[in-house]
């Protein structure tokens, strides 16, 4: 298999996430489907959490199965201040979007001029429900490059067959990630763009493609590490936010049944891996 294909194979295995996004357009949803979308969405990401905290930390595992204290240090080090960097760096970022929000858009006796908006970043100008699905599929992005590294990795050590295997899977996973993202939209009065949906695809399944073609010519495990570790710190973000609308919907009932049934959809996704003998 050529170098185009195997690229190819990576590029399908990450457009799969746009097979969720539609859902972001239904409207009219109950408060207690709502509750249990977002709920739904944050097992799943709980799901993504485990998982990428396991890869991403079994190399400083290794290390200190090896007693290569000095690899640890490393690798440890690195872990953390990747994982610090995508959950507090997260935080900070929100904070200052809202400041700069707050104080660039000043509300007088009518509505903020044209003008005013312009001044505004476009994330600035997002809905509360529309930058939370911009973080998730920041997060799902992070934690899908990874997923591209391995699929290119295995194609430059000649295990092709492997490689093929890792695209199925990931596609099968990858299609219940666009869920996650656009769960959060089910509450909004406006109907999201076609062009912010695939702005949001882009950003969470696009990575798998680059992922696909560095893996392919560049195997470093310390760049593995790192994402994976970037992307556990926002996902643990998000999982926080989703679940604060959640709660603020009320209905802890379906609340709950809706994060079951996100980690158990995240589960039947990583036995479609098993079973293909990942």
């Amino acid at each position: 298999m050529s170098d185009g294909e195997i690229i190819g194979l990576g590029a399908v295995a990450g457009l799969t996430i746009f097979i969720g996004l539609p859902v972001g357009r239904i409207r009219n949803l109950s408060l207690p489907l709502r509750a249990m979308l977002n709920a739904a969405s944050a097992g799943v990401l709980v799901f993504l959490l485990v998982e990428t905290i396991s890869h991403g930390f079994e190399p400083v595992e290794e290390a200190v199965e090896h007693d290569k204290w000095g690899t640890f240090a490393e690798r440890g080090l690195l872990f953390l201040a990747a994982f610090a960097a995508g959950l507090l760096g997260l935080v900070y970022y929100e904070r200052w979007i809202n400041t700069r929000r707050t104080s660039e858009v000043k509300v007088g006796p009518g509505a903020a001029s044209a003008g005013e908006l312009r001044k505004v970043s476009w994330i600035a100008r997002l809905s509360d429900a529309k930058r939370i699905a911009l973080l998730i599929a920041i997060g799902i992005g992070l934690h899908n490059f990874a997923e591209g590294l391995a699929i290119g990795q295995s194609a430059a050590n000649g295990e092709i067959s492997f490689a093929v295997l890792l695209v199925i899977g990931f596609a099968v996973h990858n299609a219940t990630e666009g869920f996650g993202i656009v769960a959060p939209l089910s509450g909004e009065s406006e109907m999201p763009s076609w062009g912010f949906l695939a702005t949001m695809g882009l950003i969470g399944g696009g990575p798998t493609f680059v992922g696909t073609v560095i893996g392919q010519s560049f195997v470093d495990e310390t760049v593995n590490i790192a994402f994976l570790a970037l992307a556990a710190g926002s996902i643990l973000y998000v999982i926080v936010q989703l679940l604060q609308s959640a709660f603020k919907l009320g209905h802890k009932e379906m609340l709950m049944w809706g994060l079951f049934a996100g980690v158990v959809f995240g589960l039947g996704t990583e036995l479609v891996l098993v079973a293909g003998g990942l």
